[in-house]
């Protein structure tokens, strides 16, 4: 039996993961066994074989989690960007340092099994792994400069992954997600939560505030689509990869305006007048830093899909949510 570990397994994504993993399988099993690890979980959460509850910081843990030798694991766990920028040790206290004790756990587990455990490791990195000046689009070929804390961590965490798989310890993927668009569940503190907020909350019949210019760009993919990403990965052959193991996944570029737009035509005026402009520039100065568009070739290549317009983002939303 294919035994799955989801770090972060009580968020939004771990928890849209765990159910398509237990409604579609994964490695063509269907019924996997999956434990949950997160600091908490919904009253109503997903389906799995264990759920454990601790904190991703607590070493004795995580070293504790990596000799059980899962085949996949799935690392989601971090602090989110607006907060790992406000506090600087939080940051790589959650979002650096337990990927380091994670690995060398790993690699502790595959030395002790004579070199023949050597589990398939995805990591939800960033597209704040990159930074400005961007090209009209970024290609799979252009440098990564993280201009905010959080896209240093994730960049560092995908260092990390490149040179454990290079020695063989573990077969990873770190996956740069596009932001997460429409998320359900209240606002978080991620400087990119009001992309989700002009939506979801509008849609709720609450008022939004809308805190950057709506000339702002930005690179968007659904809940569904990230559960997607995270289940492709698992059952990839990296043979074909060359040993560089960090992919641009696919996604939707559009402007604030034109989300605004989208949901206009879907669900009317009224609802569009509950977003209320209220400039941040804590907010503004981090999201202008981020990258706009993407040509993610390689992903499309590997059989990665997204959806490929805001309105089919919101409808996602509506179906899986509002419904």
């Amino acid at each position: 039996m294919t035994r799955v570990l989801i770090l972060g397994g009580g968020g939004m994504v771990g928890q849209k993961l765990a159910t398509k993993i237990a409604k579609d399988g994964l490695l063509a099993e269907t019924a996997p066994e999956v434990t949950l690890f997160d600091l908490g979980f919904p009253q109503n959460a997903a389906p799995a074989h264990a759920q454990i509850t601790g904190n991703v910081t607590d070493d004795t843990i995580i070293r504790n989690l990596a000799a059980q030798q899962f085949d996949v694991i799935f690392h989601l766990a971090s602090v989110v960007s607006g907060e790992a920028e406000q506090d600087f040790d939080k940051g790589y206290a959650v979002n650096l340092s337990p990927t380091l004790t994670l690995l060398d756990g790993l690699r502790t587990a595959h030395l002790k099994s004579g070199g023949t455990y050597r589990p398939r490791l995805v990591f939800t990195s960033s597209i704040a792994v990159f930074g400005g000046p961007y090209p009209d689009k970024i290609t799979d070929e252009f440098f990564i400069s993280p201009q905010t804390s959080y896209g240093a961590q994730k960049a560092m965490c995908e260092v990390l992954i490149q040179d454990y798989s290079r020695k063989g310890f573990i077969d990873g993927l770190s996956l740069r997600l596009p932001t997460i668009c429409v998320r359900p569940g209240k606002p978080n503190l991620a400087a990119s939560s009001f992309f989700s907020g002009i939506i979801r909350e509008p849609l709720m019949g609450k008022e939004a505030i809308l805190p950057v210019p709506d000339t702002v760009r930005h690179w968007h993919a659904s809940p569904r689509s990230a559960a997607g990403f995270l289940t492709h990965a698992a059952a990839l052959n990296t043979t074909g990869l060359e040993n560089h193991r960090a992919l641009n996944l696919p996604g939707v570029s559009c402007t604030v305006a034109e989300q605004i737009e989208a949901l206009r035509d879907i669900a009317g005026q009224d609802v569009v007048n509950l977003i209320k402009p209220q400039s941040d520039a804590f907010i503004t100065k981090i999201v202008q830093g981020w990258p706009r568009d993407f040509d993610p070739v390689r992903a499309k290549s590997l059989g990665f899909r997204s959806e490929t317009s805001f309105s089919d983002i919101i409808k996602v939303f509506i179906e899986d949510e509002l419904h």
